[in-house]
């Protein structure tokens, strides 16, 4: 068929975005953390990303998911993440030291996914069952285990996990609102300090 035999609405079609999806994703989080998820649209994250919101339906059923999805990514990323580093050999103070630095490279390699995972733990969490992988049972296992070999005094350990925990996660929260400055690896063993503190006390 000739070319100008093409009708002119399908020449005008406007064609489908190559990597729609990463787009899609990246313009979200940026909306989700300035707005917040209940005052963005879909729309705009398809304006913001370059795409169509037809573009973003076909990978997403809305933004609700789109928003679930980005916030279990880092959540799961980070159980995975504490696993590893804490499995190491190595005495508690480098096992903590790891986890530490891992955490805090996580933060600095993507801080847009990270900030949002951080805000929206409230939000989020009551979709996330209680697990065996997940970061805040993960945590508390660790330190049932610290606590049966004697390395750490005994206690609570969903209250020294939420301790631990809150060391690194309330710096983290500083940087987001631009209260700690640089990247948050620089703090690492400042982090791994007061996190042994916690875990050491009676």
């Amino acid at each position: 068929m000739p070319k100008s035999a093409i009708p002119a609405r399908e020449a005008a079609k406007k064609p489908r975005a190559r990597n729609a999806r990463p787009k899609i994703e990246r313009a979200a989080l940026k909306l989700f953390i300035h707005e917040g998820v209940d005052a963005a649209t879909t729309r705009e994250i398809a304006e913001q990303a370059g795409v169509s919101e037809g573009a973003l339906y076909r990978h997403y059923k809305g933004k609700d998911e789109l928003a679930l999805a980005l916030f279990m990514e880092t959540h799961n990323r980070l159980g995975k993440m504490m696993v590893e580093a804490l499995a190491r050999d190595g005495s508690l103070d480098e096992k903590v030291g790891a986890a530490v630095s891992a955490y805090c490279q996580l933060a600095d390699e993507d801080f847009l996914l990270f900030s949002f995972h951080l805000v929206s733990l409230n939000r989020y969490l009551p979709y996330d069952k209680r697990r065996d992988d997940d970061p805040v049972t993960i945590t508390e296992r660790i330190i049932e285990g610290l606590m049966r070999d004697a390395i750490i005094p005994k206690g609570d350990p969903a209250v020294k996990a939420a301790m631990a925990l809150g060391v690194i996660m309330q710096a983290g929260q500083n940087k987001i609102y631009n209260r700690l400055p640089g990247p948050l690896s620089q703090h690492a063993d400042a982090f791994t300090k007061a996190i042994l503190a916690v875990l050491q006390s009676g």
